[in-house]
């Protein structure tokens, strides 16, 4: 017996989380998604995770490259969010008009974010309808101080909107 999927998704939904754009490449074409399903997992060696929806092409991406990297976002960045997201749907190519680098593993980094990290897929493994990807991170950087973007509650905030909403 499990708890029924929208009972689950309102619970999720206060859980506030970062906002991040996982990037790979299929075929020498960037890919990416907006991903909230992020976290450190090591230090020693240093590893992240990521779990990325088994439909998603940039699922396949990362499975056939065994890489990617995570670009996390500013609060200016919120439209990159929604892009990445799907909730654009005019926005076929989601690289459109981005002049992005590529990190070590060739991976998409996308311009002006707080920072990135650059990964290879240690394992992966398949949970419900999601993979979850333990990356090593070959590569890293981070650029600025300014606030991050966050996911709350259906709808993108920033902390201080987070806190101001909490108090009684």
């Amino acid at each position: 017996m499990y708890i029924e999927p929208q009972a689950f998704k309102g619970v999720m939904a206060h859980w506030a989380s970062g906002v991040t754009i996982v990037t790979s490449c299929q075929a020498n074409t960037p890919v990416g998604m907006t991903v909230s399903s992020f976290t450190s997992v090591s230090l020693q060696p240093p590893q992240i995770l990521v779990c990325i929806n088994l439909q998603a092409l940039t699922h396949s991406a990362i499975a056939g490259s065994r890489c990617f990297a995570v670009n996390l976002l500013s609060l200016g960045q919120r439209d990159w969010g929604a892009r990445f997201a799907g909730l654009q749907p005019e926005i076929v190519d989601r690289f459109g008009g981005i002049r992005y680098s590529v990190a070590l593993t060739g991976a998409p980094i996308l311009p002006g974010v707080l920072a990135w990290l650059d990964c290879r897929v240690q394992h992966a493994f398949v949970s419900g309808d999601h993979t979850v990807f333990i990356g090593d991170v070959v590569a890293g950087e981070a650029y600025s101080n300014t606030a991050p973007l966050l996911y709350y509650n259906r709808d993108w905030r920033q902390l201080e909107e987070v806190a101001a909403k909490a108090r009684p």
